[in-house]
């Protein structure tokens, strides 16, 4: 391999996407667990599952933004719109995430089950949530 420009440009771009939604999953299971560090009573799963949620989809705009689809906001409003528009495609995907992390969370009895959901239903989220994302958000 000569130099990375001889690559082939989607296979780059799902290489930049899967490092952007593993360092996103990161950030959401570092929330999640210092979460429950934190708190371990009435409703923590939930409150874990809300504050990852909101810090992984803060970064993974952040890096989707500029990174996969090099889209530069206007002005602060422009960027906010984006941002509802992003954050409101991920509705479905957040769906999925939750219910497959819960679901290892509530089937199995090791304790840690739940990560392994949530990085399974994040992934299966990640992807859908490209496409929605190109096809109703960055539009090119």
């Amino acid at each position: 391999m000569d130099n990375f420009a001889s690559l082939d440009p989607v296979l780059v771009l799902t290489i930049k996407f899967a490092f952007f939604a593993l360092i996103s999953s990161f950030v959401n299971m570092l929330f999640q667990y210092a979460s429950f560090a934190v708190y371990e009573g009435f409703l923590s799963l939930y409150l874990a599952m809300l504050l990852g949620t909101s810090a992984g989809l803060t970064s993974k705009y952040i890096l989707d933004k500029k990174w996969i689809f090099n889209y530069t906001p206007v002005n602060n409003k422009d960027d906010a719109k984006k941002f509802f528009l992003y954050s409101s495609m991920g509705i479905l995907t957040t769906i999925i995430f939750w219910v497959t992390e819960m679901a290892f969370y509530y089937l199995s009895p090791h304790p840690d089950a739940k990560y392994f959901g949530a990085i399974i239903g994040l992934a299966i989220g990640y992807i859908i949530k490209y496409y929605l994302d190109k096809q109703f958000v960055f539009i090119q």
